[in-house]
């Protein structure tokens, strides 16, 4: 085969397959999201969150991941995070508050979004941050795997991190509505139709005891979920008295069929655009 003809193959895979652009200068911005084919870490300028005050019956889960990762931005051992729970309860807008309220003590921290489908990359990404002189917090949102699912296997790689060890200027926080990261009718399915039923799902299972930090997330009472409310009209300045937010915020759960802070922000959001005020 000539030389021309091996030129015009590598030329043609090099366009299939493009080199991963370079680490990004971690100057420009304090949020990234992690994206492959190729490889890269985007830039964040407008982190999408609410601020920590307004994260109302959170209160025991706030103030402990607050001081753990204020712990691992000073420098000091921390724990990897799972935030587990009810639906809307506020445990991905938790960590990006802390996020913001982390900077705005003058700790320096990087946030890193990382997709559950892209999480069979994530020892080349640690590869990268490993070279860095900044601290890493990595993020994956609404984590839970099914039964044939395997990237729960490249996780460990972030929690156990393998021979070489997970970075010391990186943690990682989920959230998830499964405490076990699995439907709990797929754990007790695989056991009873296993050969080995005490083995087989004891690998996804114990995944979530990697996590140092459970932090449980639970549906909101009714004087919490008008709480949430009355916070955000204060925040944003919507005039509204204590009767009428009542009964227009019970008529609005009643509509959904249940309480959340998700809920609560929805009915807000309604109520600002009804008021005509922007938020």
């Amino acid at each position: 085969m000539s030389d021309e003809v091996l030129a015009r193959i590598a030329a043609a895979l090099e366009r299939m397959a493009p080199a991963p652009k370079p680490a990004p200068d971690f100057e420009v911005a304090d949020a990234f999201v992690w994206h492959v084919e190729p490889d890269r870490l985007e830039p964040v300028n407008a982190v999408n969150r609410v601020d920590l005050a307004l994260l109302v019956g959170i209160d025991r889960s706030r103030n402990t991941l607050l001081e753990n990762t204020r712990q691992f931005a000073r420098g000091l051992p921390a724990n990897n995070a799972l935030l587990w729970g009810a639906r809307g309860m506020g445990k991905s807008s938790l960590v990006k508050a802390i996020h913001a309220e982390v900077l705005r003590q003058g700790l320096p921290l990087k946030i890193i979004e990382v997709q559950r489908e892209d999480l069979p990359s994530i020892g080349r990404l640690l590869n990268l941050l490993r070279r860095s002189d900044a601290r890493f917090l990595l993020f994956c949102d609404d984590l839970s795997f099914s039964h044939d699912d395997q990237h729960y296997k490249s996780l460990k790689a972030v929690l156990d991190g393998g021979i070489e060890g997970r970075p010391d200027n990186v943690v990682f926080y989920a959230t998830s509505n499964r405490r076990h990261l699995m439907p709990r009718d797929m754990i007790e399915n695989e056991r009873s139709s296993a050969i080995s039923p005490s083995e087989a799902t004891e690998e996804k299972v114990s995944l979530s005891d990697r996590f140092g930090l459970w932090l449980g997330f639970h549906p909101c009472s009714q004087d919490e979920y008008l709480a949430m409310i009355r916070g955000y009209c204060d925040a944003h300045g919507v005039q509204i008295d204590d009767e009428t937010l009542r009964a227009e915020a019970i008529e609005w759960q009643a509509t959904r069929g249940s309480r959340s802070g998700r809920v609560a922000w929805q009915y807000f959001t309604d109520l600002a655009g009804r008021r005509g005020i922007r938020i």
